[in-house]
């Protein structure tokens, strides 16, 4: 499925005029050797462009139309008309020249196989280049030798013809397309798993670049390169039988996303994509503002996301967007020379709006003013799970599969992982302290997943004043007594909260006696108006305890005194701001 839907991605962007026709490539090139009609080198052209990175301005090759290169394993393989030095010019710095030598070689058979029956100038000027030239003379080329050493720091070069490319000469390109076409001598005739039609098979299927963590040179999406892969004497890419068309469509398709920097987003160790049927970037726009984002406020999010979910068309980016639209998340990570899909998810575009609707209003909850982050995205909602960044340390590193499972959750509307609420409760212990982000969290999990409707009645936006539920109430008045403590020791630098927080939401019947006791002390403390409003807060909270303290209390019950804590604290917090 996966492949069949970047397959589909693949023919809607080359409908469209975005993206290269099959067997070719946008391939970065740095150098072009200019020739003559004799297949002689006039000069050495630098295609490099300055661009900004940074603070700096540095020289990147340009991104030119040429054919397909092959995937290099270890041997020598080479590509038609857009190669490194040791291919097309013999010579490189790596020290070995035999094996430049047979690189040379390769390239020489390849072109000459190509270009024999070619008559254009272009086509016969690179095979007079081949047929003429001797590696050995290289460095001692006056078209070279300024430049030689840039030429041997590495990049691709390719053959100029008449201030053209020899790869846009109308000729040529037929041939090469023929070839790529036919698959060549040894082409294996095969039923293709992704189109359904018969086709050459793909012994080796391109590389995919631009996940992090992977290899640089780019991993592989699918691969059999050892005996345990391979199954009924078949070898490599014979096991799951795949077009020559369908492994370049899907591989430009997914290579294409994934040098979309504005719409990946990477979550731990995966790396997310996401795509419309129709190609068309404004969904997404949206799916990027709506999951990754916190640009927009939370009713503006809403609001459009009840709209879609509701099967009504909108306009997002002067583009308007269809509800019935398929829309794709696929989630990828780094397994050594391969990828490991976390997870993928298809269905249509409406769907995912009332899901991620849900979610948000699920985590909806009273935040603090100094919060000025209307919304949390799911990057945010990870880095909850985890201890905060100190200066001149390396930020921790969420659970890798965390990501994957929370993200597929969101999108099926499906029941929160495990791992969610086991990090976030360990924050809390090991902080003391009940962040928006974590109460947030807290609250959206046990509406999606407890089927107990007591605790579910605490888990709302602002403090629940008439709940009786004992753990939500002695949340409350653990705040209430932290107030106090702090009203008669202005300036305190540790309160309750440091000392007791973790033992009052786990054992409260050891820990309450002695913080209510402690609080009478405090209270005298404070002039008649304030113990008298504080005195009555307590007693009123106090007359919601209508049983005996429990010894002990399980993981929900110590969710719902962390809830209870956190929206007395908003609610102290807004009465001071309204004063």
């Amino acid at each position: 499925m996966i492949l069949q839907a970047l397959t589909q991605y693949y023919e809607a962007l080359l409908d469209a005029g975005k993206i290269t026709r099959p067997g070719w490539v946008k391939a970065k090139v740095s150098f072009a050797l200019c020739l003559d009609d004799a297949g002689q080198i006039t000069q050495l052209l630098h295609l490099q462009k300055e661009i900004q990175r940074g603070k700096k301005t540095v020289l990147a090759p340009q991104e030119l139309d040429m054919p397909s290169p092959v995937k290099r394993t270890v041997g020598v393989a080479a590509n038609f008309l857009c190669d490194n030095s040791s291919y097309l010019l013999g010579v490189d710095d790596k020290g070995k020249p035999a094996r430049s030598l047979e690189c040379f070689s390769a390239a020489k058979a390849l072109h000459l196989a190509l270009l024999k029956e070619v008559d254009s100038p272009a086509a016969q000027a690179v095979l007079r280049f081949f047929e003429s030239w001797d590696p050995a003379q290289a460095a001692e080329h006056p078209a070279l030798q300024e430049d030689w050493a840039d030429l041997m720091k590495g990049g691709n070069l390719t053959f100029w013809y008449k201030d053209a490319p020899a790869a846009a000469d109308p000729e040529i390109a037929a041939a090469w397309q023929q070839r790529y076409e036919s698959g060549g001598e040894e082409a294996e005739d095969a039923l293709c798993l992704v189109t359904g039609r018969h086709a050459t098979l793909a012994r080796l299927h391109p590389s995919i670049k631009g996940v992090a963590g992977a290899q640089v040179i780019g991993a592989s999406l699918v691969a059999f390169n050892a005996p345990a892969f391979c199954s009924y004497g078949h070898e490599q890419g014979a096991n799951a039988p795949t077009g020559e068309y369908a492994a370049f469509a899907y591989a430009t398709a997914l290579n294409t996303l994934l040098a979309d920097r504005d719409h990946v987003c990477r979550v731990g160790d995966t790396t997310i994509v996401f795509w419309a049927a129709n190609a068309e970037p404004a969904y997404q726009d949206f799916m990027m503002d709506s999951l990754f984002n916190d640009s927009y406020s939370e009713q503006e999010l809403l609001a459009t996301l009840h709209q879609l979910a509701n099967g009504e068309s909108i306009d997002w980016d002067q583009t308007r967007l269809d509800p019935a639209i398929r829309f794709y998340v696929l989630g990828l990570a780094p397994n050594a020379a391969r990828l490991s899909v976390r997870f993928f998810w298809q269905n249509s575009f409406g769907t995912l709006a009332r899901n991620i609707a849900r979610h948000y209003e699920r985590l909806d909850i009273v935040r603090p003013s100094f919060d000025k982050f209307p919304t949390l995205p799911v990057w945010r909602l990870v880095k909850e799970t985890v201890r905060r960044p100190t200066p001149g340390a390396a930020p921790a590193d969420p659970s890798p599969r965390l990501a994957g499972d929370l993200l597929l959750a969101v999108l099926n509307d499906a029941p929160y992982p495990a791992t969610l609420l086991d990090g976030v409760s360990l924050r809390i212990r090991a902080e003391r302290d009940v962040a928006r982000g974590k109460a947030a969290i807290l609250k959206a999990y046990y509406l999606r997943n407890s089927s107990d409707k007591t605790i579910k009645e605490v888990m709302t936006v602002e403090l629940n004043e008439q709940s009786a539920y004992l753990p939500y109430v002695l949340g409350r008045l653990f705040s209430v007594l932290e107030a106090v403590q702090q009203s008669a020791n202005p300036g305190i630098n540790t309160t309750i909260k440091d000392r007791y927080f973790n033992s009052a939401s786990a054992t409260p019947a050891a820990v309450f006696p002695l913080l209510i006791n402690l609080a009478q002390k405090h209270l005298a403390k404070l002039d008649g108006g304030l113990a008298t409003y504080y005195d009555k807060k307590i007693t009123e909270l106090n007359s919601r305890i209508t049983c005996t303290l429990p010894a002990r209390m399980s993981l929900p019950e110590q969710s719902a005194f962390q809830i209870g804590y956190y929206h007395e604290t908003q609610k102290r917090y807004a009465k001071k701001e309204e004063n």
